[in-house]
Protein backbone atom coordinates (compact mmCIF):
# COMPACT_ATOMS: atom_id res chain seq x y z
CA UNK A 1 0.00 0.00 0.00
CA UNK A 2 3.03 2.27 0.24
CA UNK A 3 2.76 3.23 -3.42
CA UNK A 4 -0.81 4.46 -2.89
CA UNK A 5 -0.02 7.24 -0.44
CA UNK A 6 0.25 10.73 -1.89
CA UNK A 7 -1.38 9.93 -5.22
CA UNK A 8 -4.74 8.33 -4.48
CA UNK A 9 -6.43 11.69 -4.72
CA UNK A 10 -5.90 11.42 -8.46
CA UNK A 11 -7.25 7.87 -8.50
CA UNK A 12 -10.30 8.98 -6.51
CA UNK A 13 -10.89 11.82 -8.94
CA UNK A 14 -10.84 9.33 -11.81
CA UNK A 15 -13.56 7.23 -10.15
CA UNK A 16 -15.65 10.23 -9.11
CA UNK A 17 -15.44 11.67 -12.62
CA UNK A 18 -16.44 8.35 -14.15
CA UNK A 19 -19.39 7.97 -11.78
CA UNK A 20 -20.52 11.56 -12.39
CA UNK A 21 -20.43 11.04 -16.13
CA UNK A 22 -22.45 7.84 -15.79
CA UNK A 23 -25.11 9.48 -13.63
CA UNK A 24 -25.31 12.77 -15.52
CA UNK A 25 -28.64 13.60 -17.23
CA UNK A 26 -28.70 14.84 -20.84
CA UNK A 27 -29.05 18.58 -21.44
CA UNK A 28 -32.46 18.91 -23.09
CA UNK A 29 -31.87 22.57 -23.95
CA UNK A 30 -29.39 21.73 -26.71
CA UNK A 31 -29.96 19.88 -29.97
CA UNK A 32 -29.53 16.12 -29.81
CA UNK A 33 -26.15 14.92 -30.97
CA UNK A 34 -25.36 11.80 -32.93
CA UNK A 35 -25.17 8.73 -30.72
CA UNK A 36 -21.70 7.78 -29.57
CA UNK A 37 -20.33 4.42 -30.72
CA UNK A 38 -21.35 1.59 -28.44
CA UNK A 39 -18.73 0.50 -25.92
CA UNK A 40 -17.12 -2.85 -26.74
CA UNK A 41 -18.61 -5.82 -24.95
CA UNK A 42 -16.86 -6.74 -21.70
CA UNK A 43 -14.56 -9.75 -21.78
CA UNK A 44 -14.38 -9.91 -18.00
CA UNK A 45 -16.14 -12.67 -16.09
CA UNK A 46 -16.45 -14.50 -12.79
CA UNK A 47 -17.43 -18.16 -12.51
CA UNK A 48 -18.82 -18.89 -9.02
CA UNK A 49 -18.44 -22.62 -9.64
CA UNK A 50 -14.69 -22.49 -10.24
CA UNK A 51 -14.03 -19.21 -8.35
CA UNK A 52 -12.05 -17.89 -11.33
CA UNK A 53 -12.28 -14.21 -12.28
CA UNK A 54 -11.03 -13.05 -15.69
CA UNK A 55 -9.50 -9.56 -15.85
CA UNK A 56 -8.26 -7.74 -18.95
CA UNK A 57 -5.91 -4.73 -18.82
CA UNK A 58 -5.05 -2.19 -21.50
CA UNK A 59 -3.61 1.31 -21.77
CA UNK A 60 -5.19 2.58 -19.44
CA UNK A 61 -8.16 0.71 -18.02
CA UNK A 62 -9.28 -2.54 -16.42
CA UNK A 63 -12.07 -4.72 -17.78
CA UNK A 64 -12.99 -6.66 -14.64
CA UNK A 65 -16.10 -8.15 -13.02
CA UNK A 66 -18.00 -5.90 -10.63
CA UNK A 67 -18.01 -8.56 -7.92
CA UNK A 68 -16.54 -11.91 -6.94
CA UNK A 69 -17.33 -14.28 -4.09
CA UNK A 70 -15.34 -14.50 -0.87
CA UNK A 71 -12.76 -17.18 -0.15
CA UNK A 72 -9.98 -18.52 -2.34
CA UNK A 73 -10.39 -16.72 -5.67
CA UNK A 74 -8.17 -17.08 -8.72
CA UNK A 75 -7.60 -14.07 -10.97
CA UNK A 76 -6.75 -14.89 -14.59
CA UNK A 77 -5.11 -11.66 -15.70
CA UNK A 78 -4.56 -10.88 -19.39
CA UNK A 79 -2.55 -7.89 -20.58
CA UNK A 80 -4.13 -6.63 -23.80
CA UNK A 81 -2.15 -3.39 -23.88
CA UNK A 82 1.22 -2.50 -25.41
CA UNK A 83 2.69 -1.69 -21.97
CA UNK A 84 3.39 -3.63 -18.78
CA UNK A 85 0.40 -3.73 -16.40
CA UNK A 86 -0.66 -5.43 -13.20
CA UNK A 87 -3.81 -5.42 -11.04
CA UNK A 88 -2.79 -4.54 -7.48
CA UNK A 89 -5.69 -5.17 -5.11
CA UNK A 90 -6.36 -3.03 -2.01
CA UNK A 91 -9.06 -3.87 0.55
CA UNK A 92 -10.93 -0.98 2.19
CA UNK A 93 -11.85 -2.18 5.70
CA UNK A 94 -14.32 -0.80 8.28
CA UNK A 95 -16.89 0.03 5.60
CA UNK A 96 -14.56 2.58 4.02
CA UNK A 97 -14.78 3.70 0.40
CA UNK A 98 -12.62 5.41 -2.19
CA UNK A 99 -14.06 8.73 -0.97
CA UNK A 100 -12.83 7.95 2.56
CA UNK A 101 -9.40 7.15 1.21
CA UNK A 102 -9.32 10.43 -0.69
CA UNK A 103 -10.29 12.34 2.46
CA UNK A 104 -7.59 10.61 4.52
CA UNK A 105 -4.88 11.40 1.97
CA UNK A 106 -5.97 15.05 1.88
CA UNK A 107 -5.92 15.24 5.68
CA UNK A 108 -2.56 13.45 6.06
CA UNK A 109 -0.66 14.06 2.79
CA UNK A 110 2.70 13.10 4.28
CA UNK A 111 1.48 10.37 6.63
CA UNK A 112 1.37 6.60 6.22
CA UNK A 113 -1.61 4.93 4.55
CA UNK A 114 -4.60 4.44 6.86
CA UNK A 115 -4.73 1.06 8.62
CA UNK A 116 -8.04 0.23 6.94
CA UNK A 117 -6.46 0.32 3.44
CA UNK A 118 -4.78 -3.07 3.16
CA UNK A 119 -2.74 -4.38 0.24
CA UNK A 120 -3.82 -7.95 -0.44
CA UNK A 121 -1.84 -8.70 -3.59
CA UNK A 122 -3.47 -9.11 -6.98
CA UNK A 123 -1.94 -10.56 -10.15
CA UNK A 124 1.43 -8.97 -10.93
CA UNK A 125 2.78 -7.59 -14.20
CA UNK A 126 2.63 -9.68 -17.34
CA UNK A 127 4.15 -8.90 -20.73
CA UNK A 128 1.98 -7.24 -23.38
CA UNK A 129 -0.04 -10.11 -24.81
CA UNK A 130 0.79 -12.25 -21.78
CA UNK A 131 -1.21 -13.59 -18.86
CA UNK A 132 -0.78 -14.78 -15.29
CA UNK A 133 -2.85 -16.63 -12.67
CA UNK A 134 -2.81 -15.73 -8.98
CA UNK A 135 -5.03 -16.92 -6.11
CA UNK A 136 -5.95 -14.99 -2.94
CA UNK A 137 -8.16 -15.60 0.09
CA UNK A 138 -10.61 -12.68 0.01
CA UNK A 139 -12.91 -11.55 2.81
CA UNK A 140 -16.20 -9.81 2.10
CA UNK A 141 -15.99 -6.09 1.54
CA UNK A 142 -14.96 -3.25 -0.74
CA UNK A 143 -11.78 -3.42 -2.79
CA UNK A 144 -10.11 -1.47 -5.56
CA UNK A 145 -7.82 -2.53 -8.40
CA UNK A 146 -4.98 -0.13 -9.26
CA UNK A 147 -2.04 -0.29 -11.64
CA UNK A 148 1.06 1.18 -10.00
CA UNK A 149 3.36 0.42 -12.93
CA UNK A 150 5.12 3.67 -13.83
CA UNK A 151 7.63 2.57 -16.44
CA UNK A 152 9.01 4.09 -18.54
CA UNK A 153 7.71 7.65 -17.93
CA UNK A 154 7.57 7.53 -14.09
CA UNK A 155 3.82 8.25 -14.12
CA UNK A 156 1.77 5.56 -12.31
CA UNK A 157 -0.86 4.10 -14.62
CA UNK A 158 -3.65 4.54 -12.05
CA UNK A 159 -3.27 8.32 -12.49
CA UNK A 160 -4.14 7.71 -16.15
CA UNK A 161 -7.36 5.88 -15.34
CA UNK A 162 -6.31 2.36 -14.32
CA UNK A 163 -8.59 2.19 -11.27
CA UNK A 164 -11.50 -0.19 -10.81
CA UNK A 165 -13.66 -0.93 -7.73
CA UNK A 166 -14.46 -4.54 -6.80
CA UNK A 167 -17.06 -5.90 -4.40
CA UNK A 168 -16.43 -9.22 -2.63
CA UNK A 169 -19.66 -10.91 -1.54
CA UNK A 170 -20.49 -13.97 0.55
CA UNK A 171 -19.98 -17.39 -1.01
CA UNK A 172 -22.17 -20.44 -0.41
CA UNK A 173 -19.62 -22.83 -1.91
CA UNK A 174 -16.10 -21.61 -1.01
CA UNK A 175 -13.20 -23.01 -2.99
CA UNK A 176 -10.48 -25.07 -1.26
CA UNK A 177 -7.05 -23.63 -0.64
CA UNK A 178 -4.63 -24.56 -3.47
CA UNK A 179 -1.95 -27.19 -2.93
CA UNK A 180 1.60 -26.01 -3.62
CA UNK A 181 4.77 -27.91 -4.47
CA UNK A 182 7.07 -24.89 -3.89
CA UNK A 183 6.97 -22.20 -1.18
CA UNK A 184 8.59 -18.78 -1.45
CA UNK A 185 8.84 -16.73 1.75
CA UNK A 186 9.25 -12.96 1.43
CA UNK A 187 11.15 -10.95 4.04
CA UNK A 188 13.08 -7.69 4.42
CA UNK A 189 14.89 -8.17 1.96
CA UNK A 190 14.95 -11.67 0.55
CA UNK A 191 13.17 -14.50 -1.23
CA UNK A 192 13.60 -17.89 0.48
CA UNK A 193 12.64 -20.87 -1.69
CA UNK A 194 11.58 -24.25 -0.29
CA UNK A 195 11.22 -26.87 -3.01
CA UNK A 196 12.73 -27.20 -6.44
CA UNK A 197 11.83 -24.99 -9.39
CA UNK A 198 12.25 -27.33 -12.33
CA UNK A 199 10.99 -27.18 -15.91
CA UNK A 200 7.24 -27.70 -16.08
CA UNK A 201 4.15 -26.62 -14.15
CA UNK A 202 4.28 -25.54 -10.51
CA UNK A 203 1.94 -24.05 -7.94
CA UNK A 204 3.95 -21.67 -5.77
CA UNK A 205 2.80 -20.65 -2.30
CA UNK A 206 3.96 -17.10 -1.48
CA UNK A 207 4.07 -16.00 2.16
CA UNK A 208 5.05 -12.49 3.25
CA UNK A 209 6.78 -12.49 6.64
CA UNK A 210 7.78 -8.85 6.11
CA UNK A 211 7.39 -6.84 8.20
CA UNK A 212 7.01 -4.54 5.19
CA UNK A 213 4.73 -4.95 2.20
CA UNK A 214 6.38 -7.02 -0.55
CA UNK A 215 5.65 -8.33 -4.02
CA UNK A 216 6.97 -11.12 -6.20
CA UNK A 217 7.53 -10.44 -9.88
CA UNK A 218 8.78 -13.40 -11.88
CA UNK A 219 11.03 -12.51 -14.82
CA UNK A 220 12.54 -14.82 -17.42
CA UNK A 221 15.93 -13.50 -18.54
CA UNK A 222 16.84 -13.85 -22.21
CA UNK A 223 19.89 -15.98 -23.14
CA UNK A 224 23.10 -13.99 -22.84
CA UNK A 225 21.39 -11.25 -20.81
CA UNK A 226 21.37 -10.44 -17.09
CA UNK A 227 18.79 -9.31 -14.57
CA UNK A 228 20.40 -5.86 -14.66
CA UNK A 229 19.86 -5.75 -18.43
CA UNK A 230 16.19 -6.56 -17.87
CA UNK A 231 15.75 -3.88 -15.19
CA UNK A 232 17.55 -1.27 -17.27
CA UNK A 233 15.24 -2.03 -20.21
CA UNK A 234 12.08 -1.71 -18.11
CA UNK A 235 12.92 1.90 -17.29
CA UNK A 236 14.37 2.72 -20.70
CA UNK A 237 12.94 0.33 -23.30
CA UNK A 238 15.23 0.45 -26.31
CA UNK A 239 15.55 -2.47 -28.68
CA UNK A 240 14.23 -5.99 -28.07
CA UNK A 241 13.40 -6.77 -24.42
CA UNK A 242 16.17 -8.77 -22.67
CA UNK A 243 13.58 -10.80 -20.80
CA UNK A 244 9.91 -11.35 -20.08
CA UNK A 245 7.58 -10.38 -17.23
CA UNK A 246 5.66 -13.52 -16.27
CA UNK A 247 3.50 -12.26 -13.39
CA UNK A 248 3.43 -13.21 -9.72
CA UNK A 249 1.72 -11.28 -6.91
CA UNK A 250 1.52 -7.51 -6.53
CA UNK A 251 2.23 -5.80 -3.19
CA UNK A 252 0.83 -7.72 -0.22
CA UNK A 253 0.90 -6.86 3.48
CA UNK A 254 2.78 -8.73 6.18
CA UNK A 255 1.18 -12.06 7.05
CA UNK A 256 -0.47 -12.56 3.66
CA UNK A 257 -0.52 -15.83 1.72
CA UNK A 258 -1.14 -16.22 -2.01
CA UNK A 259 -0.55 -18.75 -4.78
CA UNK A 260 0.63 -18.45 -8.38
CA UNK A 261 0.72 -21.10 -11.08
CA UNK A 262 3.61 -21.12 -13.54
CA UNK A 263 4.84 -23.25 -16.44
CA UNK A 264 8.62 -22.86 -16.48
CA UNK A 265 10.84 -23.52 -19.47
CA UNK A 266 14.57 -24.19 -19.13
CA UNK A 267 16.50 -20.95 -18.69
CA UNK A 268 17.46 -18.16 -16.29
CA UNK A 269 14.89 -16.45 -14.07
CA UNK A 270 14.66 -13.87 -11.32
CA UNK A 271 12.28 -12.97 -8.48
CA UNK A 272 12.05 -9.19 -8.02
CA UNK A 273 10.44 -6.78 -5.54
CA UNK A 274 9.89 -3.21 -6.76
CA UNK A 275 8.04 -1.99 -3.63
CA UNK A 276 9.63 1.23 -2.27
CA UNK A 277 11.20 0.92 1.15
CA UNK A 278 9.48 2.54 4.12
CA UNK A 279 12.69 4.31 5.19
CA UNK A 280 14.48 5.51 2.08
CA UNK A 281 11.83 4.88 -0.63
CA UNK A 282 14.29 2.96 -2.78
CA UNK A 283 12.84 -0.19 -4.37
CA UNK A 284 13.43 -3.29 -2.28
CA UNK A 285 15.48 -4.79 -5.09
CA UNK A 286 18.02 -2.00 -4.43
CA UNK A 287 18.31 -3.48 -0.92
CA UNK A 288 19.09 -6.89 -2.35
CA UNK A 289 15.57 -8.29 -2.83
CA UNK A 290 16.47 -10.08 -6.05
CA UNK A 291 16.80 -13.84 -6.41
CA UNK A 292 18.29 -15.24 -9.60
CA UNK A 293 17.79 -18.93 -10.34
CA UNK A 294 18.25 -21.38 -13.16
CA UNK A 295 15.66 -23.88 -14.40
CA UNK A 296 17.07 -27.05 -15.90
Amino acid sequence: MQRVAGSLIVASAVIVTACSAKDAKPDTTTPAQAAAPAAPASKASFDPATHVAVIHAKDYAFDAPDSVSAGWTTFHFLNDGPSLHHAALVRLDSGKTIADLEADVKAHPDGPPPPWAVSVGGPNAADPGGSTDATFNLSEGNYVFLCFVDAPDKVPHFTKGMVRPLKVVASTTPAPEPTADVTVTLADYSFAVAGKLTAGKHTIKIVNKGPQEHELELARIAPGKTTKDFLDWIYKPEGPPPGNALGGIAGAANGSTAYVTVDLQPGNYSFLCFIPDAKDHKPHLAHGMIKDFKVQ
